[in-house]
């Protein structure tokens, strides 16, 4: 037996042995393409041998050729490799190559073996059919003016096209470029208008000013400048800019102009006021929605004038604003949900239910509330049959998956995210669950999630809900006297488990602290030793993280809704975000003003649920924990330097 075990022993570190060799050449490889290295990539690719990211290595090889002009081994690649993540994006590299060179022939015969082709591959796509005299490629083109508000270069002949044709009107340049102002995009509405005919685009030096300026513009203005649309438009763009931070003075200035605009200018000046008092909880926003008249909304306008019904409790106008919607919007959770809940209101029972039961059953926030609006309980799914031996073989060996599992192991993790999901495309839920297995085996927790996620009938919901680190997290929640359900809800959207995860904004670790807020937390804890280079010790991260928790939810009247709202956007604006009156927990969430806090904190909600009920082994309420949220008091928090 001895014997037999070294044997396994020898056998193990010889393999390992193998795979770094395998691993150096592949990293000799990357490394020669990045400098540019010709005849060390070509050295390298010579020796990869079978490495499960030789394809890779090869990849390499032909854009470094593709850089020097050549392109002759890229056919022989994609045919070689048709339908991988590499094939495809070297597909999508090659195509913009050629439409530098106008080779519209190979750029229109090649487009449609793209299996997920990008925006601005698909505009050069139509270019292509364009240039040949297809005059259908512009009219499919069209619908790029108002749904691609920040287009890529590639995209920009094509819209400039569809301007020389003869399709695009002043009319849809200013519909355009107003949507791109309400998107705070005032460089790109810049362009937009400057695809006008000569001498009808407005004066670049009066659009800087009205964009940057807005009040002294407004307050500089002659008495001629409602004499042209240049200038009126002008000025409604200028009160929007004065409306980002001051609504009620926007409204003054709007007032004192409105007789000398077209209706349509003042309305949608009157709509960009609504939004942005929205935003900031304003209550004239409904009276000043109300003057947008019939103004046309866009997605974003519409959800806030519904948001702003939420936030005054006028289930009437809830009502109203939501059946406005456009289909596509109203059919989202939220506002079917919403729709129900304003039925309700007005005594419309049985529609109410209707609207209910379409997304009840679905793991979300919404769906969530939907069924506890029907009296259901919240629970997981029963789960289903494990994957079998035979199925987590055939995952195992997935060329895909074996590919994404090496970059992992070389932490290049945004090239084996992509790899991984691509290999996903088309898996049956049995595949599915082989491969989130898979990933929670090597411990890869997003990916186990992620993937656990996506099936359509047969669930596993103690992989889409891991709780990884129990034995370290647990306690220490206990010990700070907060809801371990909760903790893991946060953690997993937060960092999904990835314990050296960092933010853009520099957050670290298993729980996403800020550099300043380790600081802070560690000394009112007294933690000895500390330094920054440690948040990213799970044990100390975790236990500077639930410190925080337990802080946060004692300076909000230990309310979860609003804790969570402070732990990803900062206990300030969390307590600057509750009403005037009392509202649901429900409701405050929904009109959190940043899109991130607001899906960050449905989702931190809906997740603690399913822990409990996965902890614990009975149902609980996602009403219940939303609660109602309070008036702010005049009393002073018990921390009122808490970051």
């Amino acid at each position: 037996m001895k014997f037999r075990a070294l044997l396994a022993a020898l056998a193990i570190a010889s393999t390992a042995s193998a795979q770094t060799i395998d691993d150096s050449v592949f990293i000799a490889a990357r490394e020669a393409f990045r400098q540019g290295d010709a005849n060390r990539l070509q050295s390298a690719v010579a020796r990869i041998g079978d490495h499960p990211l030789a394809i890779y290595a090869e990849n390499y090889r032909l854009r470094n050729l593709l850089a020097r002009n050549d392109d002759s081994g890229i056919p022989a690649f994609l045919h070689a490799h048709d339908g991988t993540h590499a094939a495809e994006r070297l597909r999508a590299d090659w195509l913009r190559w050629l439409a530098r060179r106008s080779t519209w022939n190979l750029v229109e015969s090649e487009y449609p073996r793209l299996l997920a082709p990008e925006a601005e591959v698909t505009c050069l796509f139509q270019q292509a059919r364009w240039s040949r005299g297809e005059r259908s490629a512009l009219d499919e083109a069209g619908t790029l003016w108002l749904n691609m508000l920040e287009p890529p270069e590639g995209c920009q002949p094509l819209l400039v096209s569809l301007v020389n044709s003869g399709r695009i009107s002043a009319d849809d340049a200013w519909t355009r470029a107003r949507l791109q102002i309400e998107a705070n995009r005032p460089q790109w509405a810049r362009r937009t208008l400057d695809l006008l005919p000569a001498g009808r685009a407005p004066d670049a030096k009066q659009y800087d000013n009205a964009v940057k300026n807005a009040m002294s513009y407004l307050a500089r203005q002659t008495g001629d400048w409602h004499g042209t649309r240049n200038g009126r438009e002008l000025t409604a763009i200028a009160i929007r800019y004065v409306a980002a931070n001051d609504p009620s003075a926007a409204a003054r200035e709007l007032e004192r102009r409105e007789s000398q605009m077209q209706p349509g200018e003042a309305g949608w000046a009157w709509s960009q006021i609504a939004l942005q008092a929205a935003r900031k909880h304003h209550p004239e926003t409904l009276k000043w929605y109300g003057r947008a008249g019939r103004t046309v909304l866009s997605d974003e306008n519409h959800q806030w004038k519904v948001r702003s019904a939420l936030r005054a409790t006028d289930w009437g106008a809830v009502r109203a604003a939501i059946e406005a919607m456009p289909a596509a919007l109203a059919n989202r959770p939220e506002w079917v949900y919403w729709l129900g809940r304003a039925y309700k209101a007005g005594g419309r029972l049985s529609e109410a239910d209707a609207l209910f039961a379409r997304i009840a059953g679905e793991a979300h926030f919404y769906g969530n509330l939907a069924d506890e609006e029907l009296g259901r309980v919240v629970l997981p799914p029963p789960r289903t049959t494990p994957p079998s031996n035979d199925e987590m073989q055939a995952a195992r060996h997935h060329a895909g998956l074996q590919r994404a599992l090496a970059l992992f192991r070389l932490d290049m993790r945004t090239e084996a995210v992509r790899e991984w999901n691509w290999a996903l495309r088309g898996m049956s839920d049995r595949q599915l669950l082989a491969a989130a297995e898979l990933a929670r085996q090597h411990q890869i927790w997003d990916r186990a999630i992620n993937t656990a996620e996506r099936t359509r009938h047969e669930h596993d919901y103690t992989l889409r809900f891991l709780s990884p680190f129990a034995e370290q997290i647990r306690p220490v929640a206990r010990q700070q006297s907060v809801d371990d359900a909760w903790v893991y809800g946060l953690m997993r959207q937060e960092s999904r488990f990835i314990t050296n995860a960092r933010s853009s904004v520099g957050a670290s670790g298993l729980m996403q602290l800020m550099p300043a807020t380790a600081r802070w937390v560690a000394k009112k804890i007294g933690l000895e030793d500390f330094h920054p280079s440690r948040v990213n010790d799970t044990d100390v991260n975790i236990l500077l993280g639930t410190s925080y928790m337990r802080m946060v939810m004692e300076n909000l009247d230990n309310h979860p809704v609003l804790a969570s709202a402070a732990y990803n956007a900062g206990p300030g604006r969390a307590r600057r975000w509750r009403a005037e009156q009392t509202i649901e927990g429900a409701i405050y969430a929904e009109t959190i003003p940043f899109t991130e806090t607001r899906d960050y904190v449905k989702k931190v909600m809906s997740n603690a649920v399913y822990y409990s009920a996965l902890f614990n082994g009975r149902p609980d309420s996602l009403k219940t924990r939303l609660g109602v949220v309070t008036p702010a008091t005049d009393a002073p928090p018990k921390e009122r330097d808490l970051p």
